[in-house]
Formats: C-alpha cells, sequence, structure tokens
C-alpha cells in the first residue's frame, strides 16, 4: 500500500515531517485536482507542471474491480502477464450479481476469489457490500488520493476529497501488470454552492436539480471542483450522493474539499474502529486495543490534517457555475432520464401512481438514508399493490441500521429486503420494473430499460420521498416535510459566471513536446468532414458485429460507420487506394485519412471495435470537437489518436454542414463531406494545417500529444506496452 506520505514522497512533494511547511508556490498555478494528479503522475519531464488536459501515466493509490473483475483477469493472462505488480494495490468486490445463485455465477464468484487469495489481493465476497461503499469504509478512498475503478461511479470517492475516476477494462489488466496506466486530465469546472438546504431537502435533490438545470453538456468529461459557502453544511453522506451521480451529470470526477465537516466524520469513524472488537463499549478498558486499521488511522489522519491542500487562487477553470442551495426544494428525476428533473410539489399534483419502489445502491443506501425512510415509514404500512425493495449499502450499514432499530422498522412496514449490493438498480435479480409499471428510487439511472423493461418508467428522489410515496402509492412528499419551511417551488436559482482566467487549449503552446522515436510528428491525408454531434458507438461499428469474435480487422473496416454512413467505408478505402500509389512520404509522416467531426464523438457503450475498426480502415487521427471519454480511452488504447480542434469544427460547419448546422449532413445532404480538404496534424506541436482547394493554409492551435500516449501509439498500444514493461523486467 502506498501511503499518504510514501505518495507525496514519491511525487517530489514536502518530506514527512513538514507537513504543515508551505513550499514554493508553482511557477504556474494547479487547482485541487491537479495537484493531486500530480501527486499519482509517473515519469513525467523534470520541472512538468500537471495541467488539463495534459496526457500522464498514473500510479493511482488503489484500483477496484467488481463482477468484471473475470473478464479483467482473462485480458491479464492474454497479454502474457503472470505476476501482479503491486498486489495491495488491487481490490476486488463482488457486488453486481449478488442474487444470481447459478452454478455458473458461483463458480465464476469462486474463480475471482481463488485469483485474489493466489495473488494476495484484498478481497469482499458476495454480500458485504458495494465496492465503492467499501472503499470510502475501508479508507482506500482516502483524502488528497487518487483511486480508480472499473466502474463509472467512482466519481463518488470525490465525496470524501479523493479523486476517484472510472478506467476500463483494458486499464484495469494494465494496472494489475504494471501499476500504472495512462489518463487525460480533463478541463476543470468549478460548482459554488451558496447558502444552505431547507429542512428535508438533501444532497441527493441537489444532484438531481443539477443534472436539470445543468442538462447541456456543461460538465461533461470535466473535473468538478465543488466550493464555496454551502459546503460546510453538507453532511458527508449528501457529498457522497452528489459526488455518485455526477458520473450522470457527465463528469468524470467530483470531488469535495477536505474541511472540518470532512474531517470530524473521519474522527468518528476512527473511533467507531478503535471499538470494532469489543462486545461492549463498557469492557474496553479491560480487553488491550484493536490492531490498527491498515488505512483509517491517527496517523493518516494526521498527516491529512497537516497537509492542508487547497486550489491555488489564481487556478484556471474552463468554466464557473453557481448553485444556491438556499433556493432549491425536494426535486425528482424522471421518467426515464437523469436530464429531466421537476420540483416535488409540481410532480405531486399530478398524482402519479407507482407499482415499485426501491431504496438501494451506491447513491443512496447509507445509514442516514435508511434512517430518513425509517422516520416517514414509522406506524405506516406500504400501500397495496406498492412493492417497496430495500438493501444496505454495506452489510456494515445493515448492522448500524439494525442496531438503531431502523432496518426492523422498514421490514415491518412490507419493505422486502435484498441482500447488499447492486441488484435491481442495474437489471438484475428480483423485483426489476415490468411493461407498463411505475417505479420511484434513490439510486442514479432511469435510462430506459435499466431497471427492468423499457416499456416502465422510473423516476429518481431522495430517499424520505422514496419512502413516502411507497406508503401513500403515489409520487408525493412525507408528511415530515413543512412547506412553510421551503423556498418557493419556482426553479432554483443558477448561473454560469465567466472564469476570471480563460483557459487555454490543453497544453498549447507552454511547451513542445519532445517526439518519441517511432512516433510521426505529422498525421497527414484529405480530410473527411461528418457534420454530426454524439456520433456514438452504435453508429461507428454496429452492435450485430460487435460479438462476432471471429471477425477480422478487415472486415471491421469494411463495416466502419455503416449506422451512420453506408457510403463511408467505401469513400475510406477508394481514398487509401489512391494514397498507395502515391510516393512515399518521409518517414516522420504518417500518412491516412484524416476524419472530423463534431462534439461528443464516440459517447455511447464501451466496445473498443468503434476504434479498432477506424484504424483498420485506414483513419490514424480523428480530430473532434470533443469525444466520450470512453471511446478516447478505447481508442488511445489501441493506437487511434484523438485531437480536440474546436475552432476547427466549426468552420467546417459553417462552410459545408446543411443549414450552417450539424445533424443534417453537407450541403448537399451527404452525410461524409469530401470537398477535397487536406490536413497536417503536428502533434507534438499542437498545431493543426487545413488546406483548402485555392486558398492558403488556415492553422489551427490544439493540445499536443504527451510522451504518455506516443509510447502506447509506438507500442501498438496498451496491450503492446504492458507486454514491453513485463519483457523488461523479466
Amino acid at each position: 500500500m502506498w501511503f499518504l506520505s510514501s505518495a507525496l514522497r514519491r511525487a517530489g512533494w514536502v518530506p514527512r515531517r513538514s507537513f504543515a511547511t508551505a513550499t514554493e508556490s508553482p511557477r504556474i498555478p494547479q487547482t485541487i485536482i491537479e495537484k493531486v494528479v500530480q501527486k499519482y503522475a509517473v515519469d513525467l519531464p523534470p520541472q512538468k507542471v500537471v495541467k488539463a488536459g495534459d496526457y500522464v501515466m498514473i500510479r493511482p493509490e488503489h484500483v477496484m474491480t467488481h463482477d468484471n473483475t473475470g473478464p479483467v483477469i482473462s485480458k491479464f493472462k492474454s497479454i502474457g502477464a503472470t505476476r501482479i505488480k503491486n498486489p495491495s494495490q488491487l481490490v476486488f468486490t463482488l457486488d453486481h450479481d449478488v442474487q444470481n445463485k447459478s452454478d455458473k455465477n458461483l463458480h465464476k464468484y469462486a474463480s475471482i476469489e481463488a485469483f485474489a487469495r493466489t495473488h494476495d489481493i484484498d478481497f469482499y465476497p458476495a454480500g458485504r457490500g458495494i465496492g465503492h461503499q467499501i472503499l470510502v469504509e475501508e479508507g482506500y478512498a482516502f483524502p488528497y488520493t487518487m483511486t480508480v475503478a472499473s466502474d463509472s461511479h467512482s466519481n463518488m470517492y470525490g465525496g470524501v476529497g479523493c479523486v476517484g475516476t472510472p478506467i476500463v477494462r483494458t486499464d484495469a489488466a494494465a494496472l494489475w501488470a504494471t501499476g500504472k496506466t495512462w489518463w487525460q486530465v480533463p478541463r476543470m469546472v468549478k460548482v459554488e454552492f451558496k447558502g444552505q438546504l431547507a429542512p428535508g431537502v438533501t444532497g441527493k435533490d441537489v444532484i438531481v436539480a443539477l443534472c436539470g438545470c445543468f442538462n447541456n453538456d456543461e460538465v461533461l468529461n470535466a473535473a468538478i471542483e465543488f466550493t464555496g459557502e454551502g459546503v460546510s453544511a453538507l453532511s458527508v453522506d449528501d457529498r457522497l450522493t452528489i459526488s455518485n451521480m455526477t458520473t450522470e451529470w457527465g463528469a468524470l470526477a467530483g470531488v469535495f474539499p477536505v474541511d472540518d465537516t470532512l474531517l470530524e466524520w473521519y474522527e468518528r469513524a476512527l473511533k467507531k474502529l478503535e471499538l470494532r472488537t469489543f462486545a461492549s463499549p463498557a469492557l474496553a478498558a479491560a480487553i488491550p486495543a484493536p490492531p490498527e486499521h491498515p488505512r483509517i488511522n491517527r496517523r493518516h489522519l494526521d498527516e491529512v490534517r497537516a497537509l492542508q491542500l487547497a486550489s491555488d487562487p489564481d487556478a484556471t477553470y474552463a468554466s464557473h457555475l453557481v448553485f444556491d442551495l438556499s433556493t432549491l426544494v425536494p426535486y425528482v428525476s424522471g421518467p426515464n432520464s437523469v436530464k429531466v428533473s421537476n420540483p416535488l410539489p409540481a410532480l405531486e399534483e399530478k398524482h402519479i401512481a407507482i407499482n415499485k419502489a426501491y431504496l438501494l445502491s451506491c447513491t443512496n443506501a447509507r445509514l442516514s438514508d435508511i434512517s430518513a425512510a425509517a422516520a416517514v415509514m414509522k406506524g405506516h404500512k406500504v400501500a397495496p399493490g406498492v412493492e417497496f425493495y430495500v438493501a444496505a449499502a454495506s452489510s456494515e450499514v445493515q448492522l448500524d441500521a439494525e442496531r438503531q432499530g431502523d432496518w426492523q422498522t422498514l421490514i415491518q412496514a412490507g419493505a422486502k429486503p435484498l441482500p447488499s449490493g447492486c441488484g435491481p438498480c442495474i437489471g438484475l435479480g428480483t423485483g426489476l420494473l415490468e411493461d407498463g409499471q411505475v417505479g420511484i428510487s434513490a439510486t442514479n439511472r432511469n435510462y430506459k430499460g435499466r431497471m427492468g423493461s423499457p416499456k416502465a418508467q422510473a423516476y429518481l428522489a431522495s430517499p424520505a420521498v422514496v419512502a413516502a410515496s411507497a406508503v401513500k402509492g403515489y409520487i408525493c412528499s412525507p408528511d415530515t416535510l413543512d412547506p412553510a419551511r421551503l423556498p418557493s417551488a419556482g426553479a432554483p436559482t443558477f448561473s454560469i459566471a465567466t472564469p476570471t482566467t480563460q483557459s487555454t487549449p490543453a497544453s498549447a503552446a507552454l511547451t513542445k513536446e519532445s517526439v518519441l522515436p517511432g512516433f510521426p510528428a505529422t498525421f497527414a491525408g484529405p480530410l473527411l468532414f461528418a457534420p454530426q454531434d454524439n456520433l456514438n458507438t452504435d453508429a461507428l461499428y454496429p452492435g450485430k458485429y460487435t460479438y462476432q469474435d471471429d471477425i477480422t480487422l478487415e472486415r471491421q473496416a469494411e463495416v466502419v460507420m455503416e449506422n451512420y454512413d453506408p457510403s463511408f467505408a467505401g469513400l475510406v478505402a477508394s481514398i487509401r487506394k489512391d494514397q498507395s500509389s502515391a510516393p512515399a512520404p518521409e518517414p516522420s509522416v504518417k500518412p491516412g485519412v484524416i476524419l472530423v467531426s463534431g462534439y461528443n464523438f464516440g459517447t455511447g457503450s464501451s466496445r473498443e471495435q468503434a476504434a479498432t475498426a477506424l484504424k483498420a480502415a485506414g483513419v490514424p487521427l480523428v480530430l473532434a470537437g470533443s469525444f466520450g471519454d470512453i471511446f478516447k480511452r478505447n481508442a488511445i488504447n489501441n493506437g487511434l489518436v484523438c485531437v480536440e480542434c474546436p475552432e476547427l469544427v466549426a468552420d467546417l460547419t459553417r462552410e459545408y454542414a446543411g443549414d450552417g448546422k450539424r445533424g443534417a449532413g453537407g450541403k448537399n445532404g451527404e452525410l461524409t463531406v469530401n470537398e477535397g480538404l487536406s490536413v497536417e496534424v503536428h502533434v507534438a506541436e499542437g498545431r493543426v494545417e487545413v488546406s483548402r482547394p485555392g486558398t492558403e493554409k488556415k492553422t489551427y492551435s490544439v493540445g499536443v500529444v504527451g510522451a504518455s500516449v506516443q509510447e502506447l501509439w509506438v507500442c501498438g498500444g496498451l496491450e503492446g506496452y504492458v507486454l514491453k514493461s513485463i519483457q523488461a523486467e523479466a
């Protein structure tokens, strides 16, 4: 285990005995998130200051996998790895399909446990709890650290001041084998909370309202730093809920400050751990103290207190959102979309009947959530015709709820208990929504079909509202909610403030990046423009081919973009044929077809063929306004270079898109625009040059491609990089 002090020493920060001593301010100001990433970045050039947009190799404190550990084991073995680089870095938690008692699933779980035991990896079996909750309870997610997970809700760790972010399975296998993987530092967005929540309004209402108010991708692929006077009054459980659902908001991380509220929470956790082996606290003096917890202990907590990391006053943010908590009433999300949210009073008037209610998941099934639901249900029964399912976020949470009597209150009211795990939240096990049914849930996603039938409707709300709805049989507020103490039920007050310091393109122009041997300094070729935002993975690579495991790269090239433009593959093939008969370019130039598209390119599923098919077709580099993060990870892991260039996208849209807008093809109705343009992308210089017939070149500034991505490309992708690392250590 790399504890906080060792991580700081490794990164060249202040020595352990000097945590309270201020270091010299870096020449380039950083946010708190950038500073934490700096600690966990490895192989950086001398004096390199990590900033948003940089590609870096990271060695995170921990990496968690859950039921997907099985496929990661297969990938780990397929790349020739046999030894875990650092077993204490890994955590296995079985939590998704825990209700499944089939021989196949039990065998899978047993094989994961056997692998963990063989390699001395921390393992938490089915029933212990949801992985994200375990990582917080057991200190794997800890203030001022960086922990990743092969699951999108690892953002939740930001609730305890930890930079938590998701990775994909190939990354997990690489981390197992080498201890590190790559990451592009996201753009930084500051979210400022003003005021305080009214009684009965919760963290769930905050994030549901944020998803509905700022629903135009304001935080897409960003790292959010929560700040402002309103933060201090938010409980840690509220913070965990908000950070958890920054995933649905579109962000890659959502980090709260390390303040007195959090430190006091850890003091209580530490006190509880110090008594964890006692049958009775009254007997404490007669029993030797229990062993020190390996992560949550006095030494580590004192280190956090002494460090006091904070964003520099002149740190750069891409955007600054302001939200007044005092103007918020309880909110409900849906149906079937987190981007649609309404104040509870407005929905209550509609008397929307429900069939099922859910209090479970990593979002809202902690002790405070169960207590809030129990307070509402005490003395009542679940309404006839309604099924109310409850599952604690962890076995520890359930034990605490039982000690308080809250768990029994829910069961006596008619709630149906489920084992601690994900269950209905991800459409597994008992109690799923059926055709035509309506459900209200304290979970994090109400996407169509996620919790059961696609013909059902799902709403999201706080635990108290879910419990009240279960009692009355329709979406409503609890009787304990006093309307007189709430603000007006109109829209909460929110705004977008202009950043004091405008951000520059990622890493652009500060320094040129050195070009590694074997990596092309320039990518060049004809420019094809797909004037479309949100070009998803189904459009790039149809789902009907995804599970044809024996499909060749040549065949992938033939069907690439089939669901968007059936003629795309043939057009690229003809261009590549012409290129093959042309004189060979200089060795430093990589020829091919350069694809340009709009924003959120590659959104959708995690299928890596969306990237490999483009590369196989002869597209070595994609320029876009922005990329879906999972697509970008898959692209870079497979040697497809992604570069953001919003200015070029705007120019091409204005000149060549139908009606000057993306979404309707070109001016002649074509889905892929080919107007004879050519492009040179000087990736290490952060420069794009576009040549139009009969006009001079136009130059655009972009972020440079860093050494970590270059090395992956030279190695043929992440698997090749891992194999190289293994061979170097042999």
